[in-house]
């Protein structure tokens, strides 16, 4: 077979549902990985015209035209409120798709039962299990490097303003109580959580709205948890630091791990060698205006694309999605209820 038509074969024609902040990073993740074959759909005009001036692709104002181009796969970046809508859409046109991280559980059996049903590919976001660092702490946790975890504790905050600061956050996602980014960021932050430290058995949870934030949202919440294997957990999620932060704390029996996200180290303290030794991520490199770095973003895609040409396994499935945000659930009942909640299976 001649290289051009090897090429051919394995082409694949993406649709990007959403032309937001994060439609535009997996167009830019695709075409760093070589892909061409981009189209885009949003409903705003002015969303479509910067992806078309920015990226030179082909975008429009409705999803069947976008539809009419047959897509071999979707990548459905709308924001939380809309996905299962074009997840469900996707599915039912037996379309192989990628989606952002969601925080709305109606829909999803659905979902699972007729991705199930038309065989295709399904990958809810999961970008922290593609982080240099989190890979990392998951090999030494696994490794039982500080023996037995007896206690996790992780702070993530950022200032809600700051998030998207082009934009009115009451016009926002960000500024509804149902998808703000504390909310957002109990299935966000635990997709990678429960990966490295196993499922959780109890949660509690308090919340509020404390800070003077122009924003009818819970700020800051706090959960309690245990992990499956004993590990007492504390989980901050924010939108109030002005300094954003994510800061993991393990205290193992034999040591401990401690990460900063900003910083891009992990530090292991060992009891049997009595020191520190520090792993550093490669700088690897950012688009302007943006806090993350893109590798593991582009790592995150370019496993969806290997998935779907069957050189690699999927990392998170809809059904481990479905169990994730079965947690935002027990968080709010045991907010509400002021009681611990003990995790269905």
């Amino acid at each position: 077979m001649a290289a051009s038509e090897k090429k051919q074969k394995n082409a694949i024609r993406f649709l990007i549902v959403g032309l937001g902040s994060m439609g535009k990073r997996r167009i830019r993740n695709l075409q760093y990985l070589g892909e061409t074959d981009i189209i885009g759909f949003d409903l705003k005009e002015e969303r479509r015209k910067e992806s078309e001036e920015k990226y030179h692709i082909k975008t429009f104002g409705e999803i069947n035209q976008a539809l009419a181009e047959k897509p071999d796969a979707m990548i459905i970046s709308t924001p939380p409120q809309f996905l299962i809508e074009y997840e469900l859409l996707a599915a039912k046109q037996k379309k192989n798709f990628f989606s952002e991280a969601g925080v709305f559980i109606e829909g999803h059996k659905e979902l699972q039962k007729i991705v199930k049903a038309n065989k295709i590919i399904a990958v809810p976001s999961s970008t922290f299990r593609f982080n240099i660092s989190v890979q990392k702490i998951k090999e030494l946790i696994d490794q039982k490097s500080i023996g037995k975890t007896v206690a996790v504790t992780y702070h993530m905050g950022q200032y809600a303003l700051s998030w998207h600061p082009w934009e009115d956050i009451n016009e926002s996602y960000l500024g509804q109580k149902d998808s703000a980014g504390p909310r957002k960021g109990i299935p966000f932050e635990f997709g990678w959580l429960t990966w490295v430290f196993g499922d959780i058995k109890e949660i509690s949870c308090i919340k509020g709205k404390i800070s003077n934030l122009d924003a009818d949202i819970d700020d800051v919440y706090q959960l309690l948890i245990q992990f499956e294997n004993g590990a007492i957990g504390n989980v901050v999620t924010e939108v109030v630091s002005r300094a954003p932060l994510r800061v993991l704390r393990v205290v193992g029996e034999e040591g401990t791990i401690v990460w900063d996200w900003l910083e891009g180290k992990v530090k292991i303290y060992e009891t049997k060698t009595k020191k520190w030794t520090e792993y550093k991520e490669d700088k690897g490199f950012k688009e302007k205006g943006y806090l993350a770095k893109e590798n593991m973003y582009i790592d995150e895609i370019k496993n969806f694309l290997n998935i779907i040409r069957k050189k690699e396994k999927q990392v998170y499935t809809l059904g481990e999605e479905y169990d994730i945000l079965k947690l935002v659930k027990y968080a709010e009942e045991s907010a509400e209820k002021k009681k611990i909640i003990e995790i269905k299976k």
